[in-house]
């Protein structure tokens, strides 16, 4: 019964969570502490500062935690794909749909506005990521870091996890 509970409890936040781990916190202490009294309030808020503390998304480490906490390493198991359910169910609801019409010409027409549109964010983002090197680093680090990574990649063909931590190392070393 337990993991029942502690599906319903990072499910119910998964569906309702609109906006993403913040929308969901309070949905999470509702379920777990108001609701199923696994913890305390005081004991919720320490949780959630520690999880705060680590990378990644807070409501699947919160879930994994506190699943942890109530079924060992099945409950862990069971928040955090109570926590991703609701999402995967809807991407393979949507997917399945645009599979069904990929033929459509108002689909196809969607996805070709969706590639331009995807392509300018990410070089968006590309430009305010080189404006923060510039502000922080210096225009010549930052032109030898863009050129360095550029030849590794692909030139080299270096795979990427590398040429960051490289880039890390880097930094740490000559910039920190």
């Amino acid at each position: 019964m337990i993991y029942w509970e502690i599906f319903v409890a990072f499910f119910i936040p998964g569906i309702l969570g609109y906006g993403g781990g913040p929308a969901s916190i309070p949905l999470v202490e509702n379920e777990v502490v108001g609701r199923f009294g696994w913890m305390s309030v005081n004991e919720f808020s320490e949780m959630l500062a520690m999880a705060n503390a680590l990378p990644g998304p807070i409501a699947t480490k919160m879930a994994g935690y506190i699943g942890f906490q109530q079924g060992g390493v099945l409950g862990a198991f069971v928040g955090v794909f109570a926590t991703v359910a609701p999402s995967l169910i809807l991407m393979v609801v949507l997917l399945s749909i645009l599979y069904k019409f990929k033929d459509s010409p108002k689909v196809k027409l969607m996805t070709a506005l969706i590639r331009p549109t995807i392509a300018i964010l990410l070089g968006v983002m590309a430009f305010q990521f080189f404006a923060s090197s510039y502000e922080g680093a210096g225009f010549l680090q930052t032109i030898f870091l863009i050129a360095a990574s550029f030849i590794l990649m692909e030139r080299m063909k270096v795979h990427p996890a590398f040429v960051i931590v490289g880039s890390l190392v880097y930094g740490a070393v000559f910039l920190g």
